[in-house]
Parts: C-alpha cells; structure tokens; sequence
C-alpha cells in the first residue's frame, strides 16, 4: 500500500506490519482445527463478528478515509467470504457457513462505521 494511503501516524511500518499480522492471525486461526470447546450453539457468530469488527475498526486507525479504508475494507469482506470457502474446501475439520460470512461483513461495516466517530484518530493521537 502506498504511504499516502496511511495516516500520518508515527510508526506507520510497525502499526501496518501489526494489522497484517492480525489479518494473517484471524486467516490461521479459522483455516487450523477448532479447539475442542463446548459454546453454545451460534455463539461462533459473535466471535466472527468481533474478529471482524477489530480488524476493520484497526484499518480506520490506519489508513485514510476514502478509497484506502474502501480498499482495506473490501478486502476483508473479500477475505471473510473466501475463509468460508477454503473452510469448505481445504479442511476436514472445518465447514463453510453463510452465516459466518454474513457475521464477517457486518463485523466489517461496524468496525468501518467508527470512521464516523471521535474514535476515529485514536491511535493518530499517540503521534503526540
């Protein structure tokens, strides 16, 4: 991504380099065997929502509004869609869920919509 595409934040290398692994996180998580927890049934939904919302709310802390935050937060909606997918198709551990995916996007939306908020340069105030 091109610098310009970021805010003017500090360290812009290391807070990039942290949302990408966040990003590369969530990936593996969803792609390696499940633990073997005992949730209640569809409370997958909130953790995918939350993951998402994160990931998106750290993309509004990072990169400049318009086509950079379109940019960052198509490609999460993109890669919670093809998570879903490769669930599906890669793993015998794992299965592809809409519902998931759906979680994902309006994870993504909400995460976006704190653009709309104070909240918005928090991470740009510790600039100082």
């Amino acid at each position: 991504m091109s610098a310009g595409w970021l805010k003017p934040l500090r360290h812009p290398r290391f807070w990039l380099a942290a949302w990408l692994a966040a990003v590369l996180t969530v990936i593996v998580i969803c792609l390696i065997p499940p633990p073997p927890l005992a949730l209640p049934q569809g409370s997958d939904k909130v953790e995918h929502f939350l993951a998402y919302f994160l990931l998106a709310g750290s993309a509004v802390q990072l990169y400049r509004r318009g086509p950079a935050l379109a940019w960052a937060a198509s490609g999460l909606v993109l890669m919670g869609v093809g998570i879903e997918f490769a669930q599906g198709a890669l793993t015998e551990t794992r299965m592809a869920d809409p519902a998931d995916a759906l979680a994902n996007t309006i994870g993504v939306l909400a995460g976006v919509a704190t653009a709309l908020t104070p909240w918005r340069d928090l991470l740009l105030r510790l600039r100082g």
